[in-house]
């Protein structure tokens, strides 16, 4: 299985009387979810289930790869890392999963993935970490393959 982390991009500022879930992204944002959107569109398996927070600014970042998504609650604002990995179906699932989400939680999923600990990890607006599973002699093991962030693309 594949699991793909991809934050949101760069996003409006909090305004008052605003709610969060209605920020949207900046021309900046906009153009790192297009530059990311266009080297996922060349990397994800065809069957990929894509999964997305329902804040306005994942939509959008998730609309510059011009395919089919689903809006998934459960990895919102406020989710933790469980929730991401429980959506996902991870490890059992046999196909790719890309999930389009938030920080703190992006972070702290990715080193649970790899260190076994949740912890604080920085993960970039717009970046996306992408992680495999396999098996060698016996034992499951978690890869990661490749992190992207927008500038490293242009």
């Amino acid at each position: 299985m594949d699991l793909i982390l991809w934050r949101h991009a760069e996003a409006e500022e909090a305004r008052e009387g605003q709610p969060d879930a209605r920020r949207r992204l900046t021309a900046r944002g906009d153009k790192q979810a297009h530059e990311v959107a266009k080297w996922l569109r060349a990397q994800l398996p065809k069957k990929t289930r894509i999964l997305v927070s329902p804040t306005m600014r994942t939509q959008q970042t998730a609309h510059a790869l011009a395919l089919p998504f689903e809006v998934e609650p459960k990895i919102g604002v406020g989710a933790d890392a469980a929730d991401l990995l429980a959506a996902a179906h991870w490890p059992e699932h046999s196909g790719a999963v890309l999930l389009v989400g938030h920080q703190p939680t992006l972070g702290r999923l990715a080193s649970l993935l790899l260190s076994g600990a949740e912890a604080d990890w920085s993960f970039k607006k717009g970046a996306v970490w992408w992680f495999s599973k396999r098996s060698r002699e016996g034992r499951d093991q978690t890869v990661l393959r490749a992190v992207i962030n927008p500038e490293m693309l242009r």
